[in-house]
């Protein structure tokens, strides 16, 4: 049959590995098994040919990684090839056989996860390799690491973390990860042997979430502390034992005004539930202040539209327009402008000033959601307005407020003690 993209998608699984040939080019195929993994294969007779020469089949490639067009062409590339007196599959099996786990995920971060993710996940894959999956299976050929080689690298991360008074899960979970992810990549290109993935049958770690929401009174105690923060300014204090103290600022001076951009980013992340870099990242231009709306042309899911609340859009009016960035960063106004780094300084002072522990910037997100959940807006409401794709990302948020069933609580007890005659 002629394998176009239409004909490859209707295919289906017929309860054994089946191939299906092309038309076109002598030996091409799309091979599917019976539990439905397909690739696209290449079968040719190395050397002088003929009948008296055993078959070779080649692996080219998976259908979620080459178009049937560039497949084709692959097979057409690989058949001059072996016209010239090559055999492919020999010298892949060889490869292969010798191919490093260096090599591998080096490979993998190459051509896959730098053409097709964002640069902050290119960067924590990197870290990820660097740190834990190199230095522990680095060197070891890639067809020969078992399941106790990764779990040993796995303990080795924890190990690591224990003794810098972490536990470690996440990272050793993250590491696994990207290390699997390789694995599936490198059988799909067909550089380690096919079915060869030593992460498979090493259990994960069960991550226990981070989740902090503020209360209505922390934010009470917060939004005191922006009003002080960007009018009179947040006390500090200074070590005495320094040598500089004794020319330092009177008690009473000593105080840090931060200005209207830090402040407003922080209101701006509780009221709209957004993600940091999607408030840091937004442009003038992709603010509409007519219908209330952001638009954001990337975010950690892709295109996306924040709708504004009233409060949400007097925030922005009364930011003071300086440069391409509504949160104004250094270079604000320059011809090479960047957005601002981050928002560490003002959230630590903020924090302290109002008498707050361990609250990250992304728990204003859960906060948000809480709320949202909280005043029974429903989950696919509230997970519109925070941008998800999937409802089971939203649900995780429905416990974290326990007002709705403090009041349920309430009203349950209001009633039988009107019963038993006590009010």
């Amino acid at each position: 049959m002629k394998l176009t993209r239409k004909v490859v998608a209707g295919l289906k699984p017929a309860g054994k590995t089946v191939t299906y040939y092309d038309e076109t080019v002598k030996g091409f195929g799309f091979r599917m098994t019976a539990a439905g993994a397909s690739s696209w294969i290449l079968e040719y007779r190395p050397g002088a040919g003929g009948r008296g020469v055993s078959k070779k089949r080649l692996k080219l490639g998976s259908p979620a990684t080459m178009s049937p067009e560039q497949a084709r062409e692959e097979a057409q590339r690989t058949l001059a090839r072996v016209t010239l007196g090559e055999d492919p599959a020999s010298a892949r099996s060889e490869e292969r056989g010798s191919l490093s786990v260096s090599a591998l995920v080096e490979a993998y971060m190459r051509d896959h996860v730098a053409a097709k993710r964002k640069p902050k996940t290119v960067t924590e894959y990197q870290m990820v390799i660097d740190r834990y999956i190199k230095p522990a299976l680095g060197s070891m050929r890639a067809s020969l690491v078992a399941p106790a080689d990764v779990a040993r690298m796995q303990a080795g991360v924890i190990k690591g973390k224990r003794r810098n008074g972490n536990t470690g899960k996440t990272i050793a979970n993250r590491s696994l990860a990207v290390l699997s992810a390789a694995f599936g990549w490198g059988q799909d290109m067909g550089l380690v042997p096919d079915g060869h993935n030593p992460t498979r049958r090493v259990e994960r770690f069960k991550e226990s979430k981070k989740e902090r929401f503020l209360t209505v009174a922390e934010m009470s105690a917060l939004g005191e502390a922006l009003i002080e923060a960007e009018t009179t300014g947040i006390p500090y204090d200074i070590d005495a034992s320094k040598p500089h103290a004794r020319n330092a600022a009177k008690p009473e001076n000593r105080k840090t005004v931060f200005g209207p951009h830090a402040v407003a980013a922080i209101r701006l992340l509780l009221l709209t539930g957004a993600r940091k870099r999607e408030i840091l990242d937004l442009r003038w231009q992709d603010v509409d202040f007519q219908r209330g709306l952001l638009f954001l042309g990337d975010s950690k899911t892709g295109p996306k539209t924040i709708i504004l609340s009233e409060a949400a859009v007097e925030v922005l009016r009364q930011i003071p327009p300086i440069g391409k960035f509504v949160i104004a960063g250094a270079s604000a106004g320059a011809e090479d402008e960047k957005p601002r780094a981050d928002l560490n300084a003002p959230w630590r002072a903020v924090l302290k000033r109002a008498g707050l522990e361990k609250v990250r910037l992304h728990d204003l997100r859960h906060s948000f959601a809480s709320i949202g959940v909280g005043d029974s807006l429903g989950l696919p409401i509230v997970g519109r307005l925070l941008g998800h794709t999937q409802a089971a990302t939203t649900a995780r948020y429905s416990h974290l407020d326990t007002d709705p069933l403090k009041r349920a609580a309430d009203a349950i007890g209001d009633r039988i003690t009107t019963a038993l005659g006590k009010k």
